[in-house]
């Protein structure tokens, strides 16, 4: 993929996946997302190679997703905590998972979100904030911008 093409690129859909268009990226956040914050969390939970995993939380904060917080001076550690951009991400993620449970499940078990409150199970959707239909129901064409 050409990053920097789809990272100044006119669709924001380009320039969302060229900061968080990988698997791990999108793993490391849903872990941040369940209130994981240490590297090692994060390596334990994902499996994740320590190389792989340290690249992808420099990338994700440099993007403004996560946040470094120094919770040890000796040694030097941090914790990785989610932004407003980060915490605006999940919903995505559940979005995601939603789908993937409807067609990548191949009738095995899988996890599911529930209401933390009531205990009901949350079936995440795509509305048009304006209208509240679904975005899967609605005839849509995309506005691209002249070049200026």
């Amino acid at each position: 993929m050409d990053t920097e093409k789809y990272s100044e690129g006119a669709c924001p859909i380009g320039r969302a996946l060229a900061l968080v268009g990988d698997a791990w990226s999108m793993m490391i956040l849903r872990d941040a997302g369940h209130g994981r914050t240490r590297f090692e969390e994060f390596r334990t939970s994902l499996g994740i190679a320590p190389n792989i995993l340290t690249r992808r939380l420099a990338a994700l904060t440099a993007a403004g997703l996560l946040e470094k917080r120094r919770y040890s001076e000796r040694p030097p550690r941090d914790d990785y905590v989610l932004t407003d951009s980060g915490r605006d991400f999940l919903p995505i993620l559940m979005v995601v998972g939603a789908w993937g449970a409807r067609h990548c499940s191949g009738g095995g078990a899988i996890s599911r979100a529930l209401d933390a409150e009531t205990g009901a199970p949350i079936e995440a959707v795509v509305v048009d904030r304006a209208t509240g239909r679904l975005l899967s129901e609605i005839a849509m064409s995309v506005v691209v911008p002249e070049a200026a």
